[in-house]
């Protein structure tokens, strides 16, 4: 899959005025918290022997690249724009040293393919040590992590100074039973000027939905 990066007319873009306003004037980020009921998906993944991460990771990526306020960043002529998908960037935990390193992966629409690029990009660098254990990540990509210690009820982060990253940064905790569901802590922190709180939510829904519609994309 060809990455595209594809400028905005700023003159013409109805979102403008905001994105200069919190861009600018108040420079606001968010965290925005959710709980994912993933009753089927976890069902369904421990019926087919899939692990759970990459399943989970795969319909948190289909969302993100349906919605474009997600895809957003600058070009290397920091131009304004958006890319056509992004690729998952994940992090895994060495259990000897309580660290971790990051490893991205190539996406794919279809699950079968994604899965499995992502099972072998853990295994191969499972054992790599240092922040970065897989070099060259490309400029579009989704930060992605677990917390599978916590079943947290809020998570918030930011930078101590001010960046030109757009691209949200997702994190989910520890899943855990409540009544007859099986609930999982989502967050996801968002630069306000490419987002508000309706295009977060729409977000989170659409991460909810395709992990309730698991049987359209699991077979």
């Amino acid at each position: 899959m060809k990455a595209i990066f594809e400028t905005i007319d700023l003159e013409k873009w109805e979102r403008k005025p905001y994105f200069d306003y919190y861009n600018n004037i108040i420079k606001c980020k968010y965290t925005l918290n959710a709980n994912i009921d993933i009753t089927d998906l976890l069902k369904m993944s421990k019926e087919r022997h899939l692990k759970f991460f990459p399943t989970f990771l795969y319909s948190i990526m289909r969302a993100i690249n349906q919605n474009k306020e997600f895809r957003m960043s600058y070009n290397e002529q920091k131009q304004l724009g958006y890319w056509n998908f992004l690729y998952p960037s994940y992090t895994i935990f060495h259990d000897d040293d309580k660290t971790f390193s990051d490893v991205w992966s190539e996406y794919h629409e279809d699950f079968p393919s994604f899965y499995t690029t992502v099972v072998d990009d853990m295994t191969k660098y499972k054992d790599v040590k240092g922040i970065k254990a897989r070099s060259n990540c490309p400029p579009n990509f989704c930060s992605i992590s677990a917390l599978p210690w916590l079943s947290f009820s809020s998570f918030a982060q930011d930078t101590y100074e001010a960046s030109n990253f757009l691209f949200p940064l997702i994190r989910f905790g520890k899943y855990y039973k409540e009544q007859d569901k099986i609930l999982i802590p989502l967050a996801v922190f968002v630069n306000h000027a490419i987002a508000d709180g309706y295009h977060t939510s729409k977000l989170i829904n659409d991460i909810q939905d395709f992990v309730t519609g698991v049987k359209d994309w699991i077979e």
